[in-house]
């Protein structure tokens, strides 16, 4: 039986997104709020999310439970749900979501298999919301994957990649690894180059040469500072996922660096909502140089 109550662990940006297209194609989605920030209630009201008091309630309710949230608490919140599991006897299928390397999903996967539960490795491949037209791609792996699979085409879509945990969540590591590694390298140029005193050449240069790869670095880098604390975790993962099979993850720590800077600058209090579509790379760019850190 299709699961028809999903339950969403945590209902940010993404989580709420994932919700809403859930919803719209007649399913329920739930959330425990306790705790959480009044955008990120805001959100998953907006976006009809029925709420729970406790992550206890969640569990006794959900047909499936989907952890989307930071990378830096996907582990620690499995063995939070693997502890309700066995207090409660609740046991839905529980799927990670979240980008984080194939080393850090197998040990989440352990704390549930050792409540009891049914784990699968996921990660999901998209842009920010909102996608206009487009679907999110769940890519899924393990021995019971059923569960998010009978989900496929009620908002999202589902694509097994095998049956060995790590497996998508190494997928995500890739596609990551490429799309927000080349967004903290553009914005390590456009630093050098405003640092150099060639900003205005180097726009001059990009827009005579290659106007299209601006246009996308506009587009792609305005908004990074608001999601720049978020990247950082994930930049960790990706490093440690690489060097687990024997890559440099020096890429990706200097990726770290980069959105640590920008988690560091005054446009890291905006909102994805209400990021100033005005501000031009260049001006990004001096801001970003002036928070650099004085040796």
């Amino acid at each position: 039986m299709t699961a028809q109550t999903i339950a969403i662990i945590s209902p940010g940006e993404l989580g709420s997104a994932v919700g809403g297209v859930l919803r719209e194609n007649g399913l329920g989605a739930l959330a425990c709020l306790s705790g959480r920030s009044a955008l990120t209630r805001e959100r998953a009201l907006a976006a009809g999310f029925r709420e729970v008091p406790t992550l206890e309630a969640l569990l006794e309710e959900a047909d499936l439970v989907l952890s989307i949230m930071p990378p830096a608490f996907a582990v620690d919140m499995a063995r939070e749900v693997a502890a309700a599991m066995k207090a409660t006897g609740h046991r839905p299928p529980y799927v990670d979501c979240n980008a984080i390397s194939p080393d850090s999903s197998r040990r989440a996967g352990k704390f549930i298999a050792q409540a009891g539960g049914v784990y699968i490795d996921g990660g999901i491949i998209v842009g920010p919301p909102p996608w206009e037209g487009r679907v999110p791609v769940f890519y899924v792996s393990g021995e019971s994957t059923e569960p998010i699979v009978e989900l496929d085409g009620k908002g999202i879509s589902v694509r097994v990649v095998g049956s060995e945990i790590g497996r998508a969540s190494g997928l995500k590591m890739c596609s990551a690894a490429l799309r927000k590694g080349t967004l903290a390298l553009q914005s390590a140029v456009l630093i050098a180059a405003e640092a150099m005193g060639l900003g205005e050449e180097f726009e001059r240069e990009m827009l005579g040469s290659r106007e299209a790869l601006y246009r996308e670095m506009e587009s792609g880098t305005r908004r990074l500072p608001s999601v720049a604390a978020r990247y950082i975790g994930e930049m960790e993962e990706i490093a440690a996922a690489f060097s687990s099979v024997g890559v440099t993850p020096k890429f990706h720590q200097g990726a770290h660096a980069v959105y640590r800077l920008l988690a560091g600058t005054p446009y890291a209090a905006e909102t994805p909502e209400a990021i100033d579509g005005d501000r031009t790379l260049r001006e990004a760019a001096q801001t970003y140089l002036n928070h650099l850190p004085m040796e």
